[in-house]
């Protein structure tokens, strides 16, 4: 019996031309050239970089004057305080997404450029019309078109939650503002109000003013809970993004910041009423409001991961035995 022997691997593989560097496709059916990724080689590192210190550069020039706004609105309001917070955070989870990084594509991927023209389009509406809020999100769609262009639709995959997670350090535009502050702050004075009765304190709400006998206390606008709500969202989209969880357990998570942040912010306000009334000077009541306003955030953070713990409590998983398969196994030894 004669034997023959081919060249063709198994599976009907065919072997690779050498002739084509790897990583290379040929073109399909429709005559387009299928675009692949490769891994970065260290020689590529060096032009990669210059590419995207020029590119950093110019993002920086054109928006110059919105990062110095975005810097003044960390220092002087304190519901944004935690914007200094947002860019190493975001660095994190491409760090820490670092092992499905898709690689670098072979060709630019046009699309991209639509983005990239959007952001400027919402740069012009924002000075048409005023709205510093439009300008500073054209940057997420701007930092999304260049990646997109450069990178490729993977490259978007992967990096889009720490794009979006930059979201946090744009101060909300005023109506926005005022539409989630108002009803925080009359929540809140009702639900202090609630609990210094439960105290024995003789308090009753008027408004957004807390009367506990013949002193005063008022809810201001800094005491709303906003930067807590948008401190325990952002801490929420954070865990989110690093842990995978099922869906509903992600639902809970989401409506669990708006109780965690009402809890918080009424917590501060019973402290500082009760405290002030030890404490009536206005350099202790001082000292008071601000230290108060410290511990709030890593407060709230500690009945967020109380929410997970009870989670990881109220539903363990279980391994499920066949008692058939058992039963055969004890008969058999």
């Amino acid at each position: 019996m004669t034997t023959v022997t081919s060249d063709e691997p198994k599976g009907g593989e065919r072997p690779q031309d050498p002739r084509k560097p790897r990583g290379h496709r040929s073109p399909s059916r429709s005559g387009r050239p299928q675009v692949s990724y490769r891994p970065l080689d260290q020689s590529e590192v060096p032009g990669y970089a210059v590419g995207a210190a020029v590119v950093g550069a110019i993002s920086i020039w054109a928006y110059w004057p919105m990062f110095m706004g975005l810097l003044a609105a960390w220092n002087k309001e304190p519901d944004y305080s935690h914007g200094y917070f947002v860019i190493p955070l975001a660095a994190f989870f491409l760090w820490a997404r670092r092992e499905s990084f898709p690689g670098i594509r072979t060709a630019l991927a046009w699309p991209g450029l639509a983005l990239i023209v959007l952001s400027v389009g919402m740069r012009y509406v924002a000075a048409q019309y005023y709205v510093d809020a439009i300008d500073a999100w054209s940057l997420l769609v701007w930092l999304a078109g260049v990646v997109w262009l450069f990178g490729g639709w993977r490259m978007i995959e992967w990096s889009w939650p720490s794009i979006a997670f930059l979201i946090f350090m744009i101060p909300l535009p005023w109506k926005m503002e005022r539409w989630l502050s108002v009803p925080l702050q009359r929540i809140a004075t009702n639900l202090s109000s609630w609990v210094l009765q439960m105290f024995g304190q003789p308090a009753l709400a008027e408004g957004n003013v807390i009367r506990i006998g013949d002193s005063t206390f008022e809810v201001a606008d800094a005491c709303s809970g906003l930067r807590i709500f948008v401190g325990i969202v952002a801490l929420a989209c954070a865990y989110l993004m690093l842990v995978r969880r099922s869906w509903w357990e992600r639902a809970v998570l989401v409506v669990s910041v708006i109780p965690i942040a009402l809890i918080a912010n009424s917590s501060r306000i019973v402290g500082m009423s009760l405290l002030n009334q030890v404490f009536p000077g206005e350099a202790a009541q001082a000292r008071i409001h601000d230290w108060s306003g410290y511990v709030m955030i890593p407060f709230a953070a500690l009945l967020f991961f109380f929410v997970l713990w009870y989670l990881g409590r109220l539903f363990r998983e279980v391994e499920v035995l066949d008692v058939g398969s058992m039963a055969r196994r004890g008969s058999r030894e």
